[in-house]
């Protein structure tokens, strides 16, 4: 399979969602479902996924902690979940980088003031959700190392969610991997062994802004079941 599957985020939600949607018909629960995207560039394709389903949307705000200097390079990712944080970090990278580990605090808590200011700008006066014994459907546009989604779980768990399945349009085998693992189910369309850049799999990967991630969750709101409480 080449590069350029989908035409955008909201192409490759509309692919995604049919994957999704399968393995929810083969649950067994009658627990509602929930549809997290993980922002910002989740969100676009979760709120396609929401929408087949006819499932309420929100956000799972998530960080990767980044290497100083190369910061795409992961130490790990937190997710903020109403008043909870939960951490992921990838022992193997901090043991190869053993300096890293003084400065790990610091980057933990200059990654939390961004986060917790997504969650405010995205949820605004929303009212606190809660996952316990609900199906909950985390979504991301793509996965190469799978930190940001691997923190997203955890903090579902954290919650009490009932089952947990993630999705996504594109992500490496090795990401992949975990998902199975520590999942209950995972949607995935594309797997492979080298995902250099998750934005070679689009035609258009253009940066999703604060706006239209506010926008796709006021428009769910609108259109779809109202959130749980």
């Amino acid at each position: 399979m080449t590069p350029h599957t989908f035409r955008d985020r909201r192409d490759a939600g509309r692919q995604l969602a049919v994957r999704v949607a399968a393995l929810v018909d083969d649950s067994t629960s009658e627990h509602s479902v929930i549809v997290l995207g993980l922002p910002r560039g989740g969100v676009p394709v979760a709120y396609e996924v929401a929408k087949l389903l006819g499932a309420p949307l929100d956000v799972m705000p998530v960080r990767k902690l980044g290497m100083p200097g190369f910061e795409e390079y992961a130490l790990g990712a937190i997710a903020a979940f109403n008043g909870d944080t939960a951490q992921i970090l990838n022992e193997e990278v901090l043991r190869q980088h053993p300096e890293v580990w003084l400065r790990i605090d610091q980057i933990v808590r200059q990654e939390r003031i961004e986060l917790l200011r997504r969650r405010r700008a995205y949820r605004g006066s929303r009212p606190p959700l809660h996952l316990a014994g609900l199906d909950v459907v985390l979504v991301d546009d793509g996965l190469a190392t799978g930190a940001t989604m691997r923190a997203a779980i955890l903090a579902a768990r954290q919650a009490h969610a009932h089952r947990i399945i993630t999705a996504v349009p594109v992500a490496s085998t090795e990401a992949c991997a975990y998902l199975r693992h520590e999942a209950d189910g995972c949607a995935c369309l594309v797997e492979t062994e080298h995902l250099s850049a998750v934005g070679t799999w689009y035609d258009d990967f253009s940066p999703t802004s604060d706006h239209e991630v506010i926008d796709l969750l006021a428009d769910a709101g609108r259109r779809y079941t109202s959130l749980p409480r």
